[in-house]
Order: C-alpha cells, then sequence, then structure tokens
C-alpha cells in the first residue's frame, strides 16, 4: 500500500508539475525504498520495489536537466550561442594537447577542468535541437538533423568523461566535437558575425596560417562569405523594420545593401579562384572587401556597433583630464616626492618580498589540496573496487539495481 502510493503521488507530480519537481518526489521515493531495503536486503519485494522506484530517476533526471538549461537560454539566438560554443571548444582543444605533461597534481586539476567545461558545451546541443524541431517543417528532414545533434551531444559527453579520467585520446575527441559545433554554427551564424569570422579566415589565409583542426583557412572564409550571403537579404530586412519602430538605430540604406551584397558576390567569385590556387595579391583584394562590407554595415549601438565601451571610457577620461583642478592633472608621482629616493626603494622591495611570500604559501596549499583530492579518488576507487568483489552475484529472477 505504500509503494502503490507512493507511485500515485509520483504519476501526479510528473503530470502536473515541471520536471524539476517529479525528479525531486522521485528521489524522495527512491531514497524511501532504499531504506526499507537496507532494513531486509534479502527480501525480494523489497527488491522489487526498490527497482521500480530508481528506474525512471536517469528519464526524470535528464529531464529536468533539459528544462532547466532551455530556459537559461531562452531568447537567445541559437547562432550565438554554438558561436561561443566554437571558440570554447577551440580553447579546450589547445589546453587539452598539452595537459598531461605538466605536473600529477595540476594535470589532475586542468583534466576535471575541461571535463567540465566540456560537459557544459554538451548542453549547447540541448536549445540547438529545440531549434531544429521548431523550425523544420519536413519531418524527414528534422529527423535527420535531430540525430545529428543528439550524436553530437553524446560525443561531447563522451569527449567530458575522457577528461575527467585523463585519457590521451581525449583532445583527438575534442577536435570531433569542435567540428560538429562548427558545422552547425555556419548553418545558423547571422551575418554580423559570419562577416567578422570570414575577415578572420581571409586574414589567416593571407599569412598563410597552419590549418586548424584540418580545415583550410581559405575554405573556412568561403564557407562563412556563403553564409553571409544566404541570410543577409532575410537579415536586412528585419533590420529595416526594427529601425523603423526604434529611431536610436542608424538607417540602413537600400543602396548600401545592394552594395554590400554586389561587394559579396564579388567576394564569393574571389575566395572560389583561391580554392584552386593561392594568389596573396587576390587574398588581399578580398580582404579588403570584406574590409568594405564591414565599413557599409549598420553600425547598430544597442547590439556592440557604433563607439565601443573602451572608446566611451577613454574620452571620458580626456574629458576629465581637460577640466580644471582634476586629480589627473596632477603629477601622478607626487605623493612618491614626498618621501626620500632611498626609503621609496626600500618600501618597494618589502613589498615584493611580501608579494613573493604570499603567491608561494598560496601555491603550496593549492598543491596540497590538488594532492590531497588526488588521493581521495584514488582510494574511493579502490573501496568501490573491494564491495564489488565482495558482493555475492544476484540469483536470476532478481535484478542488479
Amino acid at each position: 500500500e505504500v509503494v502503490g502510493a507512493m507511485q500515485h503521488i509520483l504519476r501526479k507530480k510528473a503530470s502536473a508539475e515541471d520536471a524539476a519537481a517529479a525528479a525531486k518526489a522521485a528521489e524522495e521515493a527512491a531514497a524511501a525504498m532504499q531504506i526499507a531495503l537496507r532494513a531486509n536486503a534479502d527480501d525480494p519485494r523489497a527488491n522489487r520495489n526498490f527497482t521500480r522506484a530508481v528506474d525512471p530517476l536517469p528519464e526524470l533526471r535528464e529531464r529536468a536537466h533539459v528544462e532547466a538549461v532551455l530556459k537559461a537560454a531562452q531568447g537567445k539566438d541559437p547562432g550565438g550561442l554554438l558561436g561561443g560554443a566554437v571558440q570554447e571548444a577551440r580553447r579546450i582543444m589547445r589546453e587539452g594537447d598539452g595537459v598531461l605533461t605538466n605536473a600529477p597534481a595540476r594535470a589532475i586539476a586542468r583534466s576535471e577542468a575541461l571535463g567540465r567545461a566540456m560537459e557544459r558545451l554538451a548542453d549547447v546541443w540541448i536549445p540547438v535541437k529545440q531549434g531544429v524541431m521548431q523550425s523544420v517543417t519536413n519531418e524527414q528532414q528534422a529527423a535527420r538533423i535531430v540525430g545529428d545533434v543528439e550524436s553530437s551531444r553524446d560525443a561531447a559527453k563522451k569527449t567530458a568523461d575522457l577528461f575527467a579520467d585523463m585519457d590521451p585520446s581525449a583532445t583527438s575527441s575534442a577536435a570531433g566535437v569542435e567540428t560538429a559545433l562548427t558545422r552547425f554554427w555556419k548553418m545558423t551564424v547571422m551575418p554580423p558575425a559570419a562577416l567578422d569570422e570570414d575577415i578572420l579566415s581571409q586574414t589567416n589565409a593571407y599569412i598563410a596560417l597552419d590549418p586548424f583542426n584540418g580545415r583550410p583557412w581559405q575554405g573556412e572564409a568561403l564557407d562563412f562569405t556563403r553564409a553571409f550571403r544566404a541570410r543577409f537579404p532575410q537579415w536586412a530586412l528585419a533590420y529595416e523594420q526594427q529601425a523603423q519602430a526604434d529611431t536610436n538605430k542608424p538607417p540602413f540604406t537600400k543602396e548600401a545593401q545592394a552594395k554590400i551584397s554586389a561587394l559579396a558576390a564579388e567576394v564569393e567569385k574571389l575566395q572560389i579562384e583561391l580554392q584552386k590556387k593561392e594568389l596573396p595579391p587576390k587574398m588581399l583584394e578580398a580582404l579588403e572587401k570584406l574590409q568594405q562590407i564591414k565599413d557599409l554595415m549598420p553600425k547598430d549601438n544597442n547590439s556592440g556597433g557604433g563607439q565601443n565601451q573602451d572608446d566611451k571610457q577613454q574620452n571620458q577620461d580626456q574629458q576629465d583630464q581637460k577640466k580644471p583642478g582634476s586629480d589627473k592633472d596632477k603629477p601622478q608621482n607626487d605623493q612618491k616626492n614626498d618621501q626620500p629616493e632611498e626609503q621609496q626603494q626600500e618600501q618597494q622591495e618589502q613589498q615584493k618580498e611580501a608579494e613573493a611570500k604570499q603567491d608561494e604559501q598560496k601555491t603550496d596549499r593549492e598543491v596540497e589540496a590538488l594532492l590531497q583530492k588526488a588521493q581521495e579518488r584514488s582510494d574511493a576507487h579502490e573501496e568501490e573496487k573491494k564491495a564489488r568483489m565482495r558482493k555475492a552475484p544476484l540469483s536470476p529472477n532478481e535484478r542488479d539495481w
């Protein structure tokens, strides 16, 4: 009766409340069944009841996690999320390449940190999948893309485990994650971001930078030019509509749009030719045309265009310096000039020594904490292995929960 009542409550929670509440209710039910099982570990019914309580936990936990990720990503551009994920994946690749060459304590800490970062990248695929399901009307195409998203997310999870286990193959697995993220990013990137990445890729091609993750920079530049051209008309129309409703947005004339479209077509033609033969003068010509497009794009102050915060701060500083009586008009060394030079040098040396001692003590504490953590993990692993060896095999009619 108790089990039936708890299952009824669980079903009611799962249908009437959100996934987080359902998962919490399932956790409580499983904990109650676990207590009952500990009291009578040989009771077949207690084993079956515990199994029934535990079985739905993975699904409910996943539902709760997906709901939390979707809520955090609400209102964000999928292309922007993927663009940030691509940069993070590239950082993980660079750091992971030599992480195992560090001292053991630092190698453990860095590997675990990279694993956690890769777990966060796996979550990026959740809103991407949701966006695909909402935007693609062709069921067959949607199923294929969703399948690719799921496999890419599984690969990211696997890579996170490889980093946490300090597996040497983690970096090569991260390269596959970066490739998948970049491929989907090119499918969703908006024109401003595509243009920035196009300029960067064309610049790297011009200076003959080595290919990244097996992809030549000239091919990357062509991909982002095509992505820019494919989405620019719709993006420009949406911008015009926003500019009509928001007077703070700078205008974007039809003449500027036509000029951008013509320049983008010329750039694509050049980059197709450069795919076959590297010609530095034409690379530079493509780069100059891309910069012309950048200059013609609207400088939207509300979306990161126009004068940035650094420029505003610099102008404010300049205005403050022009004000009479401002502290910035005074020489910076006035306070130092009040003391003899020898006394100043002595104080500086004492300060440097104190800072060096603090850094050394901090480093020692960090190393000790990491070594202790590594030892704890090793002890836990040994205890788990011993517990598995002590455990007797179950009878055929029982499940190994």
